[in-house]
């Protein structure tokens, strides 16, 4: 859940990684951190259907 408030608040309301951090109450390294595994996790589904697309 964190995540995914994460990538809204970066993506679709335009906060910086700091300001994020500011609403969360966590540090700008740990929202750091959730953005890439946020990133990293929507990669690996997105590379599962461009696997099942190409079949």
């Amino acid at each position: 859940e964190k995540e995914r408030l994460v990538i809204t608040m970066y993506y679709y309301e335009g906060l910086t990684l700091k300001e994020i951090g500011l609403v969360m109450n966590l540090s700008e390294s740990r929202i750091s951190q959730l953005h890439t595994k946020a990133i990293m996790r929507m990669r690996g589904k997105l590379s599962k259907y461009k696997m099942k697309a190409s079949l």
